[in-house]
């Protein structure tokens, strides 16, 4: 816990109305201690499965990514929201989602949703993004890439507390152009420091310009102030693009087939100690064709959209490597605080899927041909089966709450940091904003005004630094909810709902301990622990304003995918 009695300690109180912070003594600045307040690097990959990284049992290498991750700490349990904007909002405000005013993603709101507090789809002001906390309290802070979280000058980065920023609105974008990812969006929106702009000519490619942006604010020197930067990846999210050094990296590595690559990550992790020997692969909901029952040509065009998607997971490694060697010339590594995830698990969705022209809008305007896959004139996702084999050994992929869509890649390093360790403790994106406060001896304005939402996270420094062995209370109850589809964890319980084929339409229970994959429903055996976490689910309602029926998945199923509503999609803010 923070200790109020230290002299370095920083109160930012917070004014109701636009949660205004109190700027503080300029002084401050100047008796910056590094050691006590370290620079951080939060870098988040958008849509990366659980076993993509080769620190993971992936095939796909990554040894910069992996340097990081092997001397810090894997956080083998770790949790998101099931997709992109619920779990940017959770990361801002450290609290759930629905307070965020991301109940749902802005783009899916259901009529019976509009206009009702906690589903804005967008970060509303009831909340205090930590960022502006952490400029508040003296930190330089910068931000790159994929931001989601409204559209307004008022709800951009700027707004948020960032110094520095060059953010794309939407969910995704063309990774080679100012292209949008559907009919209804077809040109994205980018925004430098609070403004509108055009993409520069020498853009190239997202991972790439995003690299240079971030290591371009960083600067070549340590200043006078700690550091936190934000670097928010669009890759490996579809369209698959990928730039042409890495359109035959990958080449033949995924002719052999979906079983064939997951059960070989599998005993990877199974060799790295990630998974307990015991653990088998979910085998899914046995709707989508296996590896042989596909044509040749269709083996062809899968194996392609694999070896892209893997190639853009390198080059988003190669970024990272560009940006560990300028912290390293300039002397500011050893001082830094690394944290990585992805913000949810992989996506299991195709962009034909996304409006009911999507498909139409496709084939009229690019080419995905075997050929051409991965190239910019490209627009192609990987599908469900190879999401799956990102999540393995998990059950189901990105926008839903069994572990494949929330349980993702993460690792943290640092000075003073646990070093060389796996851990199975739990943790959420929600502990994120705690722990950066209290890295950086910045309270939260709720511990003075009451007016102010609380975050409901944990700070994981007690745990990082080993003064802790977790980081929540063991019967502490854990409530997820998106489209309709639930997860409720209390110590090794886990409770889940969501709609068929992908689930049963009813609650299931998992000893998430003993079979982390979701394969064996206890529910029917253990009536009185059904009847213990409902009572905690309608806690949980009504705790964070959840509006929830039995009835709501199945408003939202089609497919094997999230489609978007004619709703205010384009008008959101």
């Amino acid at each position: 816990m923070i200790d109020v009695r230290k002299p370095n300690l920083i109160c930012a109180i917070a004014l109701l109305g636009g949660l205004n912070l109190l700027s503080l003594p300029q002084s401050h600045a100047a008796t910056f201690d590094p050691q006590a307040r370290p620079n951080i690097v939060l870098i988040v990959a958008d849509d990366m499965g659980y076993s993509d990284l080769s620190a993971f049992g992936s095939e796909i290498q990554t040894p910069n990514l992996d340097s990081i991750a092997n001397q810090g700490v894997i956080l083998g349990n770790y949790h998101t929201a099931p997709t992109c904007s619920p779990t940017r909002s959770m990361l801002m405000s450290g609290t759930d989602n629905h307070i965020a005013g991301v109940g749902t993603m802005a783009e899916v709101i259901l009529p019976e949703q509009a206009g009702k507090r906690g589903y804005e789809g967008y970060l509303t002001d009831r909340v205090v993004a930590f960022p502006k906390l952490l400029q508040a309290g003296g930190y330089r802070t910068l931000m790159v890439g994929k931001w989601h979280l409204g559209k307004t000058e008022e709800l951009s980065p700027t707004a948020r507390g960032f110094d520095q920023s060059f953010a794309l609105l939407e969910g995704a974008a063309n990774h080679f152009t100012q292209g949008g990812v559907s009919d209804r969006a077809p040109k994205a929106t980018y925004r430098l420091n609070g403004k509108n702009i055009d993409l520069p000519k020498d853009f190239g490619y997202s991972s790439d310009f995003f690299t240079s942006t971030a290591i371009r604010q960083i600067g070549d020197h340590p200043g006078d102030k700690p550091f936190f930067a934000y670097l928010a990846y669009t890759a490996p999210h579809w369209p698959l693009q990928v730039p042409a050094a890495y359109l035959e990296r990958y080449r033949g590595a995924y002719d052999k087939g979906y079983a064939t690559v997951a059960q070989a990550r599998l005993e990877r992790m199974k060799a790295k100690g990630l998974v307990a020997q015991d653990v088998q692969i979910n085998p899914g909901p046995g709707v989508w064709p296996s590896w042989d029952k596909l044509s040749a040509r269709e083996r062809a065009f899968e194996a392609r959209r694999m070896e892209i998607y893997a190639g853009m997971i390198s080059n988003l490694d190669d970024n990272v490597g560009r940006l560990i060697k300028h912290l390293k010339d300039t002397d500011q590594y050893d001082n830094t605080v690394f944290v990585f995830f992805s913000d949810n698990g992989a996506e299991g969705s195709n962009p034909e899927d996304v409006t009911p022209n999507a498909a139409k809008w496709i084939a009229e305007n690019f080419d995905n041909s075997l050929d051409n896959i991965g190239k910019p004139s490209s627009f192609s996702g990987y599908g469900p089966n190879w999401a799956r084999v990102s999540s393995t050994p998990f059950r189901m992929f990105k926008a839903y709450t069994y572990e494949g869509g929330t349980r993702t890649a993460a690792f943290i390093m640092g000075p003073g940091m646990r070093r060389g360790e796996e851990s199975n403790v739990y943790m959420s994106v929600k502990d994120l904003a705690p722990t950066f406060l209290e890295l950086a001896h910045v309270e939260h304005p709720s511990i003075h005004d009451a007016r102010v939402e609380r975050m409901q996270g944990r700070s994981a420094l007690g745990f990082l630094r080993k003064a802790q062995d977790s980081i929540h209370p063991a019967e502490e109850v854990q409530c997820t909810e998106l489209f309709g589809r639930v997860s409720l964890r209390q110590g090794p319980w886990k409770m889940a709902f969501s709609n068929t084929p992908w689930g049963t339409g009813q609650w299931e229970l998992f000893d998430i301990r003993k079979d982390p994959t979701e394969r064996q429903d206890l529910a029917g055996r253990e009536p009185a622990v059904v009847s213990s976490l409902l009572r905690q689910w309608q806690q949980c309602q009504a705790r964070n304003g959840i509006e929830w029926d039995t009835q709501l998945a199945a408003k939202i199923r089609f497919g094997n995918e999230i489609k978007h509503y004619e709703t205010a999609d384009d008008q959101h803010p």
